[in-house]
């Protein structure tokens, strides 16, 4: 295994990781201090910000005309639709919930792979699809109790399979880029965009935030959520993609799950259920059945 390849692979994990520990921190934020949407639009616009003053010290790079399409398509998918559907269904849901769901990214995968790059589905990942989908399924329909923070927990959980399903087609899209453009050009060519996209959605949710009276916790967790749940995990995982199959970085998702219930029960923010267990247990069997073999068919 190359040094490249391990630094990839430490740079997913990373990303997980951070990304594991979001679901807590930003379900803290809504919808008291800042809602759904205009939360997106922060989150962007401190992205962008961030990654336009980082190309300042690096060279520009032109984009290829006939690449402008795939970077508005790419910044849809990956910095808009699916930022707003996870936003918007952990503001409805819980942490735990919202972990679990996502792990369903890799068998989405593997089903838009087989529409997009013409994939051939086994019986076997016909079988893991179906489990998979089965532990979705069950927390949508069955995971209805409502809780103080937690609204409507199966559209929130709905919400959260559009966000997985979006997101994997944003990793299938920019793949092609990783290739062609250094991760500071993608970056801030993906978040202009994501900006202008969410600007006219979120800007009244944005407003009505009382910035001048946030409390120091609220702005810290604010802070974690535009540099390191942003600006650094999307910059680790274009790094990861540059060594990595978009199915292997799929993969990292089960770490999620993980760090997401150790972190909501550590803080006391959410707790678990047999259903939640049982539902997991399911979509994990799905998403390993589902992806057998499935990470060979790519180039790594």
């Amino acid at each position: 295994m190359t040094n490249q390849r391990i630094f990839a692979l430490l740079a997913a994990t990373t990303a997980s990781t951070i990304y594991g520990i979001n679901h807590t921190i930003a379900k803290g934020l809504m919808p008291d201090v800042i809602k759904p949407f205009g939360f997106i639009l922060l989150r962007v616009s401190g992205a962008a910000l961030v990654f336009w003053i980082i190309s300042l010290f690096f060279p520009s790079e032109k984009v290829e005309r006939r690449d402008w399409f795939r970077f508005m398509a790419c910044a849809f998918f990956g910095m808009a639709l699916n930022m707003l559907a996870f936003f918007k269904g952990l503001s409805l849901s819980t942490p735990i919930n919202s972990s679990v769901i996502i792990t369903l990214s890799p068998l989405l995968l593997l089903i838009l792979s087989a529409f997009i790059l013409r994939e051939r589905i086994t019986w076997v990942k016909s079988l893991g699809i179906f489990l998979g989908l089965s532990g979705a399924l069950v927390l949508i329909l069955f995971g209805i109790k409502e809780q103080a923070n937690a609204p409507n927990i199966p559209v929130g959980n709905l919400l959260f399979i559009v966000n997985a399903t979006s997101y994997s087609i944003y990793l299938i899209l920019v793949k092609p880029l990783v290739g062609k453009y250094s991760s500071i050009t993608l970056m801030k060519f993906l978040f202009l965009f994501a900006f202008l996209i969410n600007l006219p959605i979120g800007i009244s949710e944005f407003t009505e935030v009382s910035w001048d009276s946030l409390a120091f916790g609220d702005i810290w967790k604010m802070a974690f959520v535009v540099i390191c749940t942003t600006v650094m995990t999307y910059l680790l995982n274009i790094y990861a993609l540059k060594q990595l199959s978009p199915s292997t970085i799929g993969a990292f998702i089960y770490l999620q799950p993980v760090i997401a219930v150790l972190f909501a029960v550590l803080v006391g923010a959410d707790s678990l259920t047999a259903l939640r267990i049982g539902a997991a247990a399911l979509i994990f069997l799905g998403v390993y059945l589902s992806t057998l073999k499935h990470a060979k068919k790519y180039i790594d």
